[in-house]
């Protein structure tokens, strides 16, 4: 026999254990590189661009980046659409379950869940919470040029104000329902508007006089400091548990509540109603991703919370932070969603359409 006949089973042995080699290190390369590397994520924003939840998105956005194991790009979609209904059904059934989509839809969401609405495809329980960088109460407006100084005066008019909301899951027009039912202020509402910048045009114009509007924010942009210098808005009532300091002139809606003598059932549902504030501006991600991407999300956006560069540009924005984190917003999603069925047909009269 040949040297070489003699060598080629070495040979072949060693050739097989060369590519098993070579195939177990790209097998562990695989497990060790990062999901995210490479990747693009989207935050998808259910109102149109300029408003409060949009410009936490793109503040948030780069941070995220950062945090996340191998920085994907993050970018924002803007798609408004039915009191972000629209945003929400695309995230939970459309989207795919896998950690590269997430979406920030108005904190009163699981208030049209429960109330029936026909455009919800979703339920918010099954949602997976990312976080929300502040919570925040409302307070409603009005321009200081119309006939309403107070909530007496709401009650007593002829002709009811007439405001402007994106939807039926939004703060004003949801408080206005509760206190029609609960003290016989009456509402009117013009809906569809895309967001917020659209709505303080049309209040400007006239179009519409009043809008419900989160307290933090309404303290902090430009237009509105330009209102308040002006003398162009007055303050009717805030939602909060207790005055505001920034409000400190304006009765809450449990004052008032105390002045009419409201029913028990009725301040729980006010109670179930204003829990939106501890939602803020949360974000979330569909169902069914994958267990290990939900905690890397929610590790990043702590860390973005806490990271000083970012603290420094909220303050920079004019914004609050008050965060909570993704486990925080998933207890409440299904505390608030436990409710007797009393308490839900109470919600569902005072707020179906």
């Amino acid at each position: 026999m040949t040297t070489l006949a003699r060598l080629k089973p070495a040979i072949f042995l060693a050739l097989f254990y060369l590519a098993w080699f070579v195939d177990l290190r790209g097998a562990l390369h695989a497990q060790t590189e990062p999901f995210y590397k490479g990747k693009t994520i989207r935050i998808v924003v259910g109102v149109s661009p300029g408003g409060a939840y949009d410009q936490w998105a793109r503040l948030i956005a780069p941070y995220m980046s950062k945090y996340i194991p191998g920085s994907p790009q993050i970018i924002i979609q803007n798609m408004p659409g039915a009191g972000t209904i629209t945003a929400a059904n695309y995230v939970y059934n459309v989207a795919k379950p896998d950690g590269l989509t997430l979406v920030m839809p108005a904190n009163r969401l699981y208030i049209d869940q429960v109330v029936g609405r026909d455009e919800v495809k979703f339920d918010v329980r099954k949602f997976l919470w990312i976080g929300t960088p502040q919570t925040y109460y409302t307070v409603i407006y009005m321009r200081a040029d119309a006939p309403y100084k107070s909530m007496a005066d709401i009650i007593k008019a002829k002709e009811p104000p007439r405001c402007g909301a994106p939807g039926t899951t939004s703060a004003g027009y949801t408080l206005s329902q509760l206190w029609e039912e609960t003290m016989g202020a009456k509402f009117k509402f013009v809906l569809g508007y895309p967001g917020a910048s659209e709505i303080d045009l049309a209040v400007e114009r006239g179009e519409v006089i009043c809008r419900g509007h989160d307290i933090v924010n309404h303290f902090s942009g430009s237009t509105y400091r330009t209102w308040h210098e002006k003398g162009f808005d007055r303050h009717i009532v805030q939602d909060g548990p207790k005055r505001d300091p920034k409000l400190p002139d304006t009765p809450t809606i449990f004052e008032l509540m105390d002045h009419y003598k409201t029913p028990q059932t009725a301040r729980r549902v006010a109670e179930f109603i204003s829990a939106s504030a501890q939602f803020g501006r949360p974000m979330m991600t569909t169902p069914g991703t994958p267990e290990a991407r939900v905690k890397l999300l929610r590790e990043a956006y702590v860390k973005v919370t806490k990271d000083p560069e970012f603290i420094s540009q909220v303050e920079k924005a004019k914004l609050h932070l008050d965060p909570a984190t993704g486990e925080e917003l998933e207890a409440l999603a299904h505390r608030i969603m436990d409710q007797p069925p009393q308490a839900i047909e109470k919600v569902r009269k005072i707020l179906a359409e």
